[in-house]
This record gives C-alpha cells, structure tokens and sequence, in this order.
C-alpha cells in the first residue's frame, strides 16, 4: 500500500446473517482493505474500502468476472490526510479490567500499569467491539480463580487481542491461535511479534477445530471462542472434547435473543455457567468443563 493519501471509498454491503464464501473471496481479492462488522442484531456485515480512483463500474465488473451478482450496497466517500489511519487503523485506548488495548499509532502511551496490548487491526476483526470486551473481562476472572493456566486455544483469534492478553497474564502459557481467515492469522502473528509474545503464541489457519497444531495439543486449559451463535453451537462438542476437565471456555459473539439457545448446547457436552455478560445487546459466558 503506496500512498493512503486522499479520498477513499467505503462500500457497505447490507447485513446479512452470514457472509457468503464467494462474497469474502471477491471482497479480499478486489478490496484495498476489507472488515466484517458485526451489527448489534448478531447480523454480518462486509465493508470494503477503495481508493479513489477505482470507479463503482470497475468493481461491478470484477464481480461479474467473479460470476457473482452483488448484494445490496452503499458507497461513501472519506476525505483523509492518511486514510488507512484514520478510517481503518485508529481507535481510541480501550480499558478493560487489568488490560488497555492500543492500537499501533499511538506513541509514547503510558499504560498505568495495566498491561498493555498493542494491535494492528485494520484487517481483522475484534479491536473495540463489545464482545471482545466482554472476553477480557472473562479472562480477568480466570486469572482470579487460576494462574496457573498453561495451555490456551484461541478460535477465531481475529486480530489476537485474546491470544496477546492471555499470554501477559498468564507469562509461563503457551497458546494456539487460530482462524479460517488466512489475513487475520497474518495479523495475529504480526501483533503478537509487535507485544514481544510470539514465543508463546502459535498462529495458524484452522477451521474450528480440525488443524493438525489445535489436534496434538488437547486437552486446553482455557479455550477462548469470540465468533458467532451458530458456530459456536456447531463446534460445542469439538470444544468439551478439547477442553480438560475442570477447564474454562470463554465463548462470545451472540446476542441477548441467542443466549438460552446458545448455552443449552453447551451444557449437553458438560458445560456449567460460571458467568454472563452483558455489554448492549451483546453477551459473553464463563463456561467450566464439569464432566
């Protein structure tokens, strides 16, 4: 990326329950930048962002080529000095119990002591939404009952901000962060280079549960899951058999109308509840292996 300079263009396609495969490849393919953002109804939505110069005609054309006919859309346009950093990169400090989240264009930050968990997220998921806020708080209160954790899975890990908090708080852990996302692994490993914790953090492209590295590493003693509803639910017995029993998973990414359904196919594979939380419509869980 040469020159972020100058207008750009955010195309916003309309939520969607899920994001089609054909739809993401176009996207990351055709897309200078792409994010998938999560509306507070549990829908997805693809945004992508374009230079200037690419015109509203090129794009329909490469989804032509593509054989894929559009969903509906909008386009806006962003005058910027640096607009990668300003629309994309930028978000404000985060604090969340122990934990203050920054992103990579900050200088000179004094994080009070906390512990601090510097991210590059322009091109993963997960920097300031409510569930990733939720999923700190939850391993906040794992460390409160265990800190002795040693062996984390992180699914889904986005940006690795999970991945990055648990190997602070937990210094003698080793995780495994995962994703279906090729980019977002990219960037997970890149983040946690940038935190001085890649040592402890492998990175690697897994769907759910299935990668060879995730396999030979069960049984966890913590699993992290901020995804969605119905993966979550798809993947519960993938994560009781993963997880040691007396171990905790901290599974995110539904909303308020999801929780009954979510948590119900969690406690066939041996799940308790430990804790809800709440942040606007969205809800995390402390769950425990019991049996």
């Amino acid at each position: 990326m040469s020159n972020n300079a100058g207008s750009c263009q955010i195309v916003k396609f309309n939520p969607v329950s899920e994001v089609s495969e054909d739809l993401q490849n176009f996207a990351e393919e055709f897309f200078e930048v792409v994010a998938n953002d999560y509306t507070d109804d549990g829908f997805e939505q693809l945004v992508g962002y374009l230079r200037n110069s690419v015109s509203e005609k090129d794009m329909l054309n490469a989804a032509q080529g593509y054989g894929l006919n559009l969903p509906d859309y909008t386009i806006e346009k962003l005058q910027s000095d640096d607009w990668l950093a300003d629309s994309v990169i930028k978000f404000a400090p985060l604090e969340v119990e122990e934990f203050l989240v920054y992103g990579i264009h900050e200088k000179n930050i004094n994080t009070n002591g906390k512990i601090g968990v510097m991210v590059y997220a322009a091109t993963a998921f997960g920097s300031e939404h409510q569930t990733t806020k939720c999923c700190l708080q939850a391993i906040s209160d794992i460390n409160k009952i265990d800190k002795g954790i040693e062996k984390v899975l992180d699914v889904g890990t986005g940006s690795g901000i999970l991945s990055i908090a648990a190997a602070k708080i937990w210094n003698n852990s080793h995780i495994i962060a995962v994703d279906i996302d090729n980019e977002s692994v990219e960037v997970a490993k890149q983040n946690a280079i940038d935190n001085g914790v890649d040592k402890q953090i492998s990175t690697a492209y897994s769907d759910g549960y299935s990668s060879e590295i995730v396999q030979k590493n069960i049984p966890y003693d913590v699993i992290l899951a901020n995804i969605l509803a119905r993966p979550l639910i798809a993947m519960a017995k993938n994560m009781a058999e993963s997880l040691k029993i007396g171990g905790y998973a901290v599974i995110s990414g539904f909303i308020d109308e999801q929780v009954e359904w979510v948590i119900n196919e969690h406690r066939k594979y041996g799940f308790e509840v430990q804790k809800i939380y709440e942040m606007d419509n969205w809800r995390a869980a402390l769950l425990k292996r019991i049996k």
